[in-house]
């Protein structure tokens, strides 16, 4: 008999959990320093975005009086993402990130004091806050690879719903923020107050990001954008990549679609007034606990198996609106539409094993600039098509909610069916 085996009084050690069902707990995630910082900053950046984009669509509103300009100047920071992450999103992998992610906020602060200050015609306003949106894939798929880099496995998607629940409580800090600046300092001086947000958020970055090089060029260094303009493609003709983009995007831009009717369904079903902000507080307040509670709370393999339920409970949520409910339930309907957005957590680490290593900034960009793109342009649509087909406006955002059921079930085709191959040379273009 040797050591090692075992005898009748001791019994062989439990076998380790498999890392798919390792738990991890967010203050080991926050234990990371570097990651620590990279959400602190994150955190003050997005409150700085949603003061200014709510701030500058107040005060184009003051100036033109026209619905039309002030939604544009809403849609003014999200629209240019694309193009910026498909012309310049190589960037995010071939420079430094702590100078790159430092420029990122420098330039979202330039230009909300240029917006505040230089008293622009509402015309080159757009242009400004626009030409400062273009490039910010490539500063998000910087922050987005240096998360990848910090935190591995469980923790990179408790890392990433970390920043989700960040996001959700600063969207709303935003947005209260802004009411209240506007009210007390008027819209110029809120933008004077985003644009120091935006400055300490550099600070933090600049001060506290250890100075890291550049990851090493690609092979054929082509220029910036015959790169970014490959690399997309590359990314794309990818099966596994582009079938977990489009599960990222379409459900979340379909609820933001409806999302954006929430003022006018408020209107034609003749809430309260200030009702439209309770529901539009609704959804991030659902955001927020949907990440706490499967992020914390659930198992890594169950988060996974959650992604086809909680698409479907968003889109059932959101099909409810076809009801007409009154202001209570559809603000219960929001928040659980919200919570659903916590399906995206079980799509992280398939994501991430599905990409190249030498295109992850580029890819994180691409990611985010999808959604803000969709969520920018499907009110638009909705809209649109309540309008030609004279439908309330409840039965476009119920359209939303059955789109988001029909992506459901093309999710449920792929995902889990198939492991991740990123060493797998990208498939020929094909339909997903």
């Amino acid at each position: 008999m040797t050591d090692s085996a075992p005898t009748a009084t001791s019994a062989p050690p439990a076998p380790a959990a498999p890392a798919a069902d390792r738990r991890t707990r967010y203050s080991d995630v926050l234990g990371e320093p570097r990651f620590r910082l990279m959400f602190v900053s994150h955190t003050l950046y997005v409150v700085a975005e949603t003061l200014r984009i709510t701030t500058f669509s107040v005060l184009v509103y003051a100036a033109t009086s026209s619905p039309l300009l002030s939604a544009l100047a809403f849609a003014a920071g999200f629209l240019p993402h694309l193009p910026g992450s498909m012309l310049l999103g190589s960037l995010a992998d071939r420079l430094p990130p702590r100078g790159l992610i430092t420029g990122g906020y420098l330039l979202g602060a330039a230009g909300a004091l240029l917006v505040a200050l230089a008293r622009l015609p509402v015309g080159v306003s757009l242009l400004v806050v626009a030409l400062v949106a273009l490039p910010g894939p490539v500063f998000n798929g910087a922050s987005g690879r240096l998360v990848a880099e910090f935190l591995e496995g469980d923790a990179y998607v408790l890392g990433r719903s970390l920043n989700n629940i960040a996001g959700s409580a600063a969207q709303l800090a935003g947005l209260a923020l802004g009411g209240v600046a506007v009210a007390v300092l008027g819209a110029r001086r809120a933008l004077v107050a985003a644009a120091g947000l935006y400055l300490v958020a550099a600070l933090v970055v600049r001060l506290g990001l250890p100075r890291m090089p550049a990851p090493p060029a690609p092979v054929g260094d082509d220029a910036v954008v015959k790169a970014s303009l490959a690399g997309n493609l590359r990314l794309l003709r990818t099966r596994a990549v582009r079938r977990l983009l489009l599960a990222q995007w379409l459900p979340s831009s379909f609820t933001g679609g409806a999302e954006g009717l929430i003022v006018a369904y408020a209107g034609q079903r003749h809430f309260s007034a200030g009702a439209y902000a309770l529901l539009m507080a609704a959804l991030p307040v659902g955001m927020l606990a949907g990440d706490l509670v499967v992020g914390r709370l659930l198992a890594p393999r169950t988060r996974e198996r959650l992604v086809v339920p909680l698409t479907a409970l968003m889109g059932l949520a959101v099909l409810g609106f076809v009801a007409e409910p009154g202001q209570n339930v559809a603000a219960l309907l929001l928040v659980i539409a919200g919570a659903s957005f916590a399906y995206q957590l079980g799509l992280q680490r398939p994501f991430l094993e599905s990409l190249p290593e030498e295109l992850h900034g580029q890819a994180f960009g691409l990611l985010g600039s999808g959604i803000m793109t969709l969520q920018g342009v499907m009110p638009v649509l909705l809209g649109a098509v309540a309008g030609a087909a004279g439908v309330a406006t409840g039965s476009a955002m119920g359209l939303a909610g059955a789109l988001t059921l029909v992506t459901a079930v093309w999710v449920r085709t792929f995902h889990g069916r198939h492991p991740s191959t990123p060493s797998t040379p990208p498939a020929p273009l094909a339909a997903a």
